[in-house]
């Protein structure tokens, strides 16, 4: 059974196993599934500040911090018990390709060359980790909620904000992984 966990699972088994957190949600709850929203949960309860953004009562989104908090525990429980000794399989020609920048070590989830406390201080690695991140905070707060809302929750309900947002960020993705990040690694 361990082995099976272990294993990446094939689309038609890990797809229809997500969106079936749709129905469940709105059928046990009427609730939304989205995780951008608990940091701003987790703000209105821990800054006692009187901003306008987080006065609300967010003891009412209590379940979206449990899951939150389940996905960090399942993380690290998957990092410690479950993790795969072996190298990570690459396409060989993105292994080609990601060579020429310096790209070699595959034994993690990410570049170990490029995402390191050393790299932080680099200006390929600010970017990458500090202006990188920054960006999607600042894009999922702008387009109102994470991929994860927008493409599995808002989809789902035909929601045409979404729709578009869920282009957008296929169209940023695409854009990143195609042009600009060639060029942050060229660095």
């Amino acid at each position: 059974m361990l082995e099976i966990i272990k294993e990446p699972w094939p689309w038609y088994v890990a797809g229809p196993l997500i969106g079936l957190t749709v129905p469940v949600l709105l059928i046990l709850g009427n609730k939304s599934f989205g995780i951008s929203s608990s940091l701003r949960h987790i703000c209105a309860a821990c800054v006692p500040a009187n901003i306008g953004f987080f006065k609300y009562d967010w003891k009412k989104e209590l379940w979206n911090l449990f899951f939150v908090f389940g996905i960090l525990l399942g993380g690290i429980i998957a990092s410690q018990f479950l993790i795969n000794p072996g190298e990570i399989s690459v396409n060989p020609e993105l292994r080609t390709e990601l060579s020429t920048y310096g790209i070699t070590d595959y034994s993690n989830l990410v570049p170990v060359q490029l995402m390191n406390f050393t790299s932080l201080f680099t200006l390929k690695g600010f970017i990458v980790m500090v202006v990188g991140g920054f960006l999607v905070g600042f894009g999922t707060r702008y387009a109102g909620g994470c991929t994860s809302g927008h493409a599995i929750m808002g989809l789902s309900n035909l929601q045409l904000p979404s729709l578009i947002a869920t282009i957008c960020f296929m169209a940023g993705g695409f854009l990143m992984a195609n042009v600009i990040l060639p060029i942050i690694l060229s660095l």
